[in-house]
C-alpha cells in the first residue's frame, strides 16, 4: 500500500461540516494541522493529492487547495517540485529561559541528538556590534562560529556566535559543544541575557532550515558572561518557529525570571 493511500485511509471523511461558522478550507485546515500535531501524521510523510483529498473530505479542489496553503505557510507542510507535498514536522523543543545551556546540551536532555553543519569558522576583527556587545577595543580580534543546528538530523536554527580570541583562539578546534569546550578551558559560562523577537525567515534562511519562505522564526540574541562580568560571547540565532518554544517561568514572590 502507498504512504497516499495509507495517510488518507486514516483520515475522517466526516470532520466537516457545512453547518459550522468556520469555512471548509479552515475546518479543512485544522483537521491536517491536528494530524500532523498529534503525531498521527510524521515528518516527511506524504499527503494524497488535491483529488484525493477533495473525494476523501466531500469539498472542491479549491477548498483542498486553500487548506494547503494555510499549512504551507505556517511551515508544516512543504512542496517538492513533481514530487508532491510532505509533512515538515520536525522535533518539537521547549526551552525554559530560565537555565542557562547550550544548544548540544539543551537537545541532550530531551533525548535529542545534537548535530551541527559547519557554515564557517574563522578569526577576523569584531565588527562595530560585535565590540560593543562583547565590551572589547575596536581592533580586537574575534572568533566567529556559524552553523546549521540539527536535532536527530533535523534543522532547527541557524547559529552565529562570536567570542574574543582571548577565550578560543582557534575556533576549528570546536567539534561539537562550544560550552563544553570553554569549561574546559577554564572559561565558565555563568549567566546570559537573551532577547527574543518574531521574525519572517528570509528566502536563505527558510532554505537552510527546510521551511517555506517567508514562514515564522525567532530571532534570538545572546550576550554571555563569565562568573565576575566579562562578556563571553555574542550569538545571533534564527529558529524556526513550528519546532521551538521557549518557557519563561514567573516568580511571584520575587522578581519575574522570564516570560513566555
Amino acid at each position: 500500500m502507498s504512504s497516499h493511500s495509507s495517510a488518507a485511509d486514516s483520515f475522517d471523511g466526516g470532520a466537516l461540516s457545512s453547518e459550522l461558522p468556520l469555512p471548509l478550507y479552515l475546518q479543512l485546515a485544522r483537521y491536517l494541522r491536528g494530524q500532523i500535531v498529534s503525531g498521527k501524521l510524521g515528518h516527511r510523510d506524504a499527503l494524497p493529492g488535491e483529488r484525493e483529498l477533495a473525494e476523501r473530505f466531500g469539498v472542491s479542489r479549491v477548498t483542498v487547495r486553500k487548506a494547503l496553503k494555510e499549512l504551507l505557510d505556517e511551515g508544516l507542510l512543504q512542496q517538492r517540485q513533481g514530487a508532491g507535498t510532505f509533512v515538515n514536522r520536525a522535533p518539537y523543543v521547549e526551552q525554559r529561559l530560565s537555565t542557562l545551556t547550550g544548544f548540544s546540551e539543551d537537545m541532550g536532555s530531551r533525548g535529542l541528538t545534537a548535530g551541527s553543519l559547519w557554515l564557517s569558522r574563522t578569526v577576523a576583527v569584531a565588527t562595530p556590534e560585535e565590540t560593543l556587545a562583547l565590551g572589547i577595543r575596536p581592533g580586537t580580534m574575534v572568533s566567529r562560529l556559524q552553523r546549521l543546528r540539527t536535532a536527530n538530523g533535523t534543522a532547527m536554527a541557524l547559529e552565529l556566535a562570536v567570542l574574543p580570541t582571548r577565550f578560543l583562539p582557534d575556533p576549528t578546534e570546536v567539534q561539537g559543544s562550544l560550552y563544553e569546550m570553554l569549561r574546559r578551558r577554564g572559561f565558565t559560562p555563568y549567566r546570559a541575557l537573551q532577547r527574543l523577537s518574531a521574525i519572517q525567515l528570509s528566502a536563505d534562511q527558510a532554505a537552510q532550515l527546510g521551511v517555506g519562505e517567508g514562514a515564522a522564526g525567532l530571532y534570538i540574541e545572546r550576550r554571555t558572561m563569565l562568573e565576575d562580568g566579562t562578556p563571553l560571547e555574542f550569538v545571533r540565532s534564527q529558529y524556526r518557529g513550528d519546532s521551538y518554544d521557549f518557557i519563561v517561568e514567573l516568580n511571584l514572590a520575587g522578581p519575574a525570571i522570564a516570560v513566555r
